[in-house]
């Protein structure tokens, strides 16, 4: 069987990987990533936060991102019985971006993953990680074997890997390292459409809205350029199979429930057959290992509602980056510190805002009609994606700041 060496093997080549790719070869670091789908190729996830254009700045990709001509995002909007609310994340609390895009997945990945071939990583489209024996290649790292396009098998002795599957979960599969989300299953059923909004609507901003009858249960509205948008419902499952028929028949159905949804998207061309995923939220037993770390979504998924995946994939790769050039120059690293804390220190702080949205507290913040413009800011700047801002009180005392804001916006 054909065998190779590589320094750095990185398993995905969406955001994480091209990320921590591009990040690596500015380092002279000797990077391979093998992906198993063809760019472009789709994916769900399409509202930046603002945060992770620090990111793209910091790996050399950003002015490529402006220039492919995504539609400008400046904050996120909330509706609920009738009730509308926004917020600017360029008024926010933490200082930095406070704009970013609304993309289609497949477009910017692809932008991303061609940046990450610019400086210099290859990337093998169409191959697939069959396993992965950690400490078994040359030198005590992992030695990987890979199916070709063709359906040749090799083998890559891989000092180092980075895992950005996304939900292909590879090595928490390989290496049983899932554990149960605390989250109830949710689903959501989604598609893209020729919107045909007139007006009375910011293109600029993500829209929320909340089902008329269950809190629980809210849309996505994500504007693109060119009078498009991608529309979705997330609910559990009990929710969603209440409805009969194809998943395009299914989600008219619901947004037909919600009167201001409805009359948006009235003169709407559902051109594209909707999709359906269950059961997305994820988590791990540990996000590192020897010679391994998990990036993005193949560590930890939450939900949608607050678009932090794709900001989350891009800290997670910036941290493993920063670890592995100190690991490289010799330095003892401690991957728990440097790694797994950090970037589990703004996930938590993103699940407990999604655990309020969900129970309903969150969104009484949000609707309250009185809140304090510095409130409003520190909110903002969670929304915007800086939930590693330890200088906002939401972020350093999450929990108790978050209940006490609940308890004040809860009607009696």
């Amino acid at each position: 069987m054909k065998s190779e060496n590589v320094e750095i093997l990185i398993v995905g080549a969406g955001p994480a990987g091209s990320v921590a790719a591009a990040l690596l070869r500015q380092q002279g670091r000797q990077v391979l990533v093998i992906e198993r789908e063809q760019f472009p190729r789709f994916s769900i996830g399409e509202s930046l936060l603002p945060q992770s254009m620090a990111y793209l700045e910091q790996a050399g990709m950003l002015q490529a991102v402006v220039e492919a001509g995504f539609q400008f995002k400046n904050g996120a909007a909330f509706m609920r019985d009738g009730s509308y609310t926004d917020f600017d994340f360029r008024d926010k609390h933490t200082a930095g971006w406070g704009t970013t895009y609304q993309v289609q997945r497949a477009d910017f990945d692809h932008v991303l993953a061609k940046e990450a071939e610019r400086f210099g990583a290859e990337i093998r489209y169409r191959h697939e990680v069959l396993d992965i024996a950690l400490g078994q290649g040359e030198c005590g790292g992992a030695l990987v074997t890979v199916k070709a396009p063709d359906g040749v098998i090799y083998q890559v002795n891989a000092g180092f890997i980075l895992d950005a599957s996304g939900f292909g979960r590879i090595l928490p599969r390989l290496l049983k390292l899932e554990t149960p989300s605390n989250f109830p299953v949710r689903g959501a059923i989604f598609t893209h459409i020729e919107d045909g909004i007139r007006g009375g609507f910011d293109r600029n901003k993500i829209r929320v809205t909340v089902h008329p009858q269950h809190c629980n249960v809210w849309f996505w509205t994500i504007p693109f350029a060119a009078g498009r948008c991608s529309l979705g419902v997330v609910a559990e499952t009990a929710f969603l199979d209440r409805y009969q028929g194809t998943p395009t028949e299914r989600l008219q159905a619901i947004v037909a429930e919600e009167p201001s949804l409805k009359a948006l998207l009235s003169e709407a061309q559902w051109d594209t057959p909707a999709r359906q995923i269950v059961g997305y939220s994820a988590n791990v037993e540990r996000l590192w290992g020897e010679g391994y770390a998990l990036l993005g979504n193949a560590g930890e998924f939450l939900d949608p509602v607050f678009s932090s995946g794709v900001t989350i994939a891009f800290k997670s790769a910036s941290l493993a980056a920063a670890a592995l050039e100190r690991q490289f120059k010799g330095e003892q690293v401690d991957w728990q510190a440097d790694y797994g804390v950090p970037l589990r220190r703004g996930v938590d702080t993103f699940r407990a805002f999604v655990e309020s949205w969900y129970a309903g507290g969150f969104q009484n913040i949000i609707f309250h009609e009185d809140k304090q413009p510095d409130v409003r800011r520190m909110i903002s700047s969670i929304l915007a994606g800086y939930a590693w801002d330890q200088s906002n009180p939401l972020v350093k005392e999450t929990p108790r700041r978050l209940a006490a804001l609940e308890a004040l916006c809860t009607p009696a």
